[in-house]
């Protein structure tokens, strides 16, 4: 059975593209913990709810741009694959 040259880009770039997507699983663990707690905090301190709220929130931005990457990377080598027309 032979395969062409193609084919064998296109399926290493499936591949690829799903072991990219496991960049996601990074950023849902911190956003978890970082809310649960970002919950604490305010449950001990409800005066600063602003404040560790503001901090939780950019910390979780920060965070999800990992994961926004990863998809990023995913999309680009499964719809506009730059490694066929090296070929």
């Amino acid at each position: 059975m032979n395969i062409s040259d193609q084919g064998f880009v296109l399926g290493l770039s499936a591949l690829g593209a799903g072991i990219a997507m496991i960049a996601g699983i990074g950023p849902g663990i911190g956003q978890g913990i970082a809310a649960g707690h970002g919950a604490s905090a305010v449950g001990k301190n409800p005066g600063a709810k602003s404040d560790i709220t503001s901090t939780m929130l950019l910390g979780q931005a920060v965070a999800e741009t990992t994961g926004l990457y990863g998809l990023a990377i995913a999309i680009i080598l499964l719809f506009a694959n730059p490694l066929i027309g090296k070929l």
